[in-house]
């Protein structure tokens, strides 16, 4: 007899294929920034907020986390601005000011988007070196983009990785996911039974559950889109090269700590790897965010001084 298990992961792969998410759209223009947004090389327009330093000596593109959008860098804005570098936060597609709030728009859409914004930077402060920084789900895009083709950028950091998806997650639950998501990809979850905290900045997080931005309620379409891209990044994260910095919250409840450390592990020899006793999963923005914020200055910095030898 076949264990009921082995059934339901059977039944789970022959569904996920009927699990789809749309291409990437055409594109059919150069992307280019604005106020409060950039446009993307579709035409579509991606919330923007920006820090932008008085006499800026670099650029960073920053990209949220699932279910969040810019204010994730609320408190790393202004900081890395008043230090000279520029910060350029954006909310990927489907979540914040961008379209289709909620939905899950497919990696293709996201990596585009994020090449997009990348190419807007440049374009609005072509003299100063440009660097990339991730948080959680938003590394998941990053070096996904990476296993693609090298981004147009000076140096990648990568804050609490959303890496747990794919051969690194359990195939039980990716089987559970996969029949969820075939039968009623439109039901939504809100992660509250989890009981996982995500930061120890209480007063943040009671900000985001007020705040009508957050998506407090995920399609499970969407979670298995994040699921895949994470699982993605996982395996990335074994091909990918260039100057990194990884940033670990060792008290992070929402990305298993051996799963992050095996990714450490997997990243080029070139790449830096920094463990932060006291910082949670919201690394830029925990009570003890002041090391982690610091420590990408420094690393940029040293790149920068490096780089003009």
């Amino acid at each position: 007899m076949i264990p009921r298990v082995a059934i339901v992961v059977l039944i789970a792969a022959m569904l996920s294929a009927c699990v789809s998410f749309p291409d990437a759209p055409p594109a059919s223009g150069a992307p280019r920034l604005e106020q409060d947004a950039v446009v993307s090389v579709d035409g579509a327009r991606l919330g923007l907020t920006s820090w932008v330093a008085s006499e800026p000596k670099a650029a960073i593109v920053a990209v949220h986390g699932m279910n969040d959008y810019a204010a994730a860098f609320t408190y790393a804005g202004p900081y890395w601005s008043a230090r000279g570098i520029s910060v350029y936060a954006y909310d990927q597609r489907g979540f914040g000011r961008s379209p289709a709030f909620g939905r899950w728009a497919g990696g293709d859409t996201l990596r585009q988007d994020l090449r997009a914004v990348i190419a807007a930077v440049h374009a609005s402060a072509p003299t100063i070196p440009v660097y990339v920084v991730g948080h959680s789900m938003g590394c998941a895009v990053i070096l996904t983009a990476m296993r693609d083709a090298p981004l147009d950028v000076d140096g990648v950091i990568l804050g609490a990785p959303g890496v747990w998806g794919g051969a690194s997650m359990p195939i039980f639950y990716r089987a559970t996911l996969n029949l969820a998501a075939s039968f009623a990809p439109g039901k939504t979850l809100t992660g509250e039974r989890a009981g996982r905290q995500a930061s120890d900045n209480i007063e943040f997080l009671r900000a985001m559950y007020e705040d009508p931005l957050i998506i407090k309620e995920t399609r499970l379409d969407a979670i298995l889109g994040v699921e895949r891209i994470m699982g993605e990044a996982y395996d990335a994260s074994d091909d990918v090269a260039g100057d990194m910095l990884m940033l670990i919250g060792e008290k992070d409840e929402i990305i298993p700590s051996k799963i992050l450390r095996r990714v450490a592990e997997r990243l080029p020899e070139t790449a830096e790897v920094i463990s932060l006793p006291e910082s949670w999963h919201m690394v830029f923005a925990d009570l003890e965010r002041e090391k982690p914020l610091s420590a990408v200055i420094a690393w940029i910095e040293r790149d920068l001084a490096a780089n003009d030898k």
